[in-house]
């Protein structure tokens, strides 16, 4: 079978420089920069694959996570299938306010697109002590929202991504395949 069965928007979102880009990039293109590049606005990634013989194209929404481009989230999520909150795990100003931003997140995903699959990633763990890095209220935050669940990743080194990025698909997949074989 080549064509595909199945395409989903997902939105990406997260503070600037928690490494959306490119945790995309890797996932996708198996790639990394090193250099940081701001996104202007959003930038679009496709990834397929195959589940049960059939195709799935996720179509990734990278959204800046500068306030400079609030005014454009409206349309940059409409229509989005699923989403991905990540934040750094850096023991810095910027992991601890991106982390502490998860919950805005999920408020802008949620009065945007509704209820939705969405998926947590604490990101860069390769800067940190894995060990370390566990933040005991995550359940908590994961329980409440009805999150499919947390996990850590590294853009640069590609641990996580697979299992994360998965998670995404394949709840896409069950969830709108059931919904066309009700009809």
């Amino acid at each position: 079978m080549n064509e595909i069965s199945y395409i989903f928007k997902a939105a990406v979102v997260g503070d600037g420089r928690v490494g959306k880009t490119t945790l995309i990039k890797m996932f996708t293109q198996d790639s990394f920069e090193k250099e940081y590049i701001k996104t202007i606005g959003a930038q679009l990634s496709a990834y397929v694959k195959e589940i049960e013989g059939e195709k799935i194209k996720l179509m990734f929404w990278d959204i800046a996570g500068q306030d400079t481009f609030h005014f454009l989230r409206p349309s940059f999520f409409n229509n989005s299938k699923a989403a991905i909150i990540v934040y750094s795990l850096e023991e810095n100003k910027l992991g601890r306010e991106s982390f502490e931003h998860i919950q805005y997140w999920h408020n802008e995903i949620t009065k945007y697109c509704g209820d939705i699959p969405i998926v947590v990633i604490g990101n860069k763990v390769d800067l940190v002590d894995e060990k370390k890095s566990d933040k005991p209220e995550l359940p908590e935050i994961v329980s409440e929202n009805n999150f499919l669940g947390h996990y850590i990743t590294s853009a640069k080194t590609g641990y996580g991504l697979i299992k994360a990025f998965n998670v995404i698909i394949e709840e896409l997949f069950l969830k709108f395949r059931s919904l066309s074989a009700e009809l």
